[in-house]
């Protein structure tokens, strides 16, 4: 049976105390402004690395200088010591604490192949432009600048392997912005970790769809390139995180529609009836699957709406999720919203801003409707990629995100 490959590598990272200072935000969780705001005053900040184009005001997005110049800061900071390269290929962990929550992760290369042949799961689509954008951003550096984010189902063996390297002296530790906490470690026993991932038979991509399909769609270019490729070289391996599946927290995906169909809000409440149990709530945060919250305004508060049980399908890991069921039974029928990756009518709302931007989108007449959603679970999105199936779009919001420039993987 085929196993998941994982293997070590001479990572390139931040030099001890540097780490706050070098680490960002991954590059697609903030626009051109926010990622300039993030930067300003540091000239050491990966995300001159990872959206380089803050430094080319004139640039437009996509620009072969803007890569050029993504290379030319990558370079830097390893020139001036910043950014420093280990001599032996070694195995790493990263844990990352987030108030209660706690996450400890194996940093490691994976095989493109294993991507390709299905052995990393994947659960969404991708989009060409942004393919293309980050195979680009991989083959100007000749490195992996982010790492993907994937889960596992883990085994006592691995997580007794790790608990006992996270008592030894971390790499680098420090408090975030945000009030994340980011400890690294080198792994000491590397062998016996290596020998406890061969009994992982699969991986999932939690999140990173497009790092993932950019990293192979780069190994590809560079074996085009390379007369002599063997399959040693190592553009065939990209950077990940693999956390066990146990320790993620997902959070809800909110939804937003900017107008009703010129009904009012009464009628539109009347209408939820035709499908559950509708009722006025003060706790605007979903308690279970199968339900969800709805704001119609300050005159009407919030509701909370429970699809009738008999009505959902459980052993369809599509149809079953709570996002599937707003869509299918609420959005499209009631609402005429068509496929939400291209309608411009909704709006997504990730977890992490709280139901206070819900009701503000709406009071503020920037939307007419908000749905607080119950978060997709983590054996939901497990069972989605099993079926080799793809999630309806906006169907999860990890947290915390994994910081850029704590690890690159230089491909040759």
């Amino acid at each position: 049976m085929s196993t998941i490959r994982i293997k070590a590598f001479h990572a390139v990272h931040p030099c001890g105390g540097d780490a706050p200072k070098i680490a960002s935000v991954p590059y697609d969780v903030v626009n051109r402004e926010e990622a300039a705001a993030i930067a300003h005053g540091n000239e050491d900040s990966f995300m001159k690395v990872v959206r380089s184009e803050i430094d080319l005001p004139d640039a437009t997005p996509y620009d072969d200088v803007v890569y050029e110049q993504a290379r030319k800061n990558y370079d830097r900071l390893k020139d001036i010591g910043a950014l420093i390269k280990d001599r032996e290929a070694g195995l790493y962990l990263y844990r990352q604490i987030m108030g209660d929550h706690k996450q400890v992760g194996l940093v490691a290369c994976c095989h493109v192949d294993d991507y390709n042949n299905g052995l990393i799961k994947k659960h969404e689509k991708t989009r060409q432009v942004k393919e293309d954008d980050r195979t680009k951003h991989v083959i100007a550096l000749d490195a992996n600048s982010g790492p993907v984010f994937l889960t596992y189902r883990g085994t006592n063996t691995i997580d007794a392997l790790v608990d006992d390297e996270i008592n030894k002296r971390p790499m680098f530790h420090f408090v975030a912005d945000d009030g994340v906490t980011h400890t690294g470690w080198k792994v000491e026993k590397e062998n016996p970790m290596l020998k406890a991932f061969e009994e992982i038979p699969v991986v999932y991509i939690a999140d990173g769809h497009h790092r993932s399909a950019s990293a192979a769609r780069a190994a590809i270019e560079c074996q085009n390139e390379n007369q002599n490729h063997n399959g040693s070289e190592e553009y065939n391996w990209f950077l990940t995180v693999l956390f066990p599946s146990t320790q993620l927290d997902i959070l809800p995906y909110n939804r937003v529609v900017l107008d009703l169909c010129e009904k009012t809000p009464e009628s539109f409440l009347k209408e939820l009836k035709t499908i559950g149990t509708v009722s006025p709530c003060k706790n605007a945060t979903p308690e279970k699957s199968g339900t969800f919250c709805v704001y119609l305004g300050e005159k009407n508060g919030w509701h909370q709406v429970e699809i009738s049980p008999h009505t959902i399908d459980t052993n369809d890991p599509i149809a079953s999720l709570d996002i599937d069921l707003l869509q299918q039974r609420v959005l499209t029928p009631m609402l005429h919203v068509g496929d939400p990756r291209s309608d411009t009518r909704i709006d997504f709302v990730g977890g992490i801003r709280g139901t206070k931007e819900l009701e503000d989108r709406v009071n503020s007449g920037s939307a007419a409707v908000a749905f607080s959603m119950y978060p997709t679970t983590i054996e939901q999105l497990l069972a989605v990629a099993e079926a080799d199936l793809i999630m309806p779009p906006k169907s999860t919001w990890f947290e915390p995100k994994l910081r850029s420039g704590l690890f690159s993987h230089d491909l040759s």
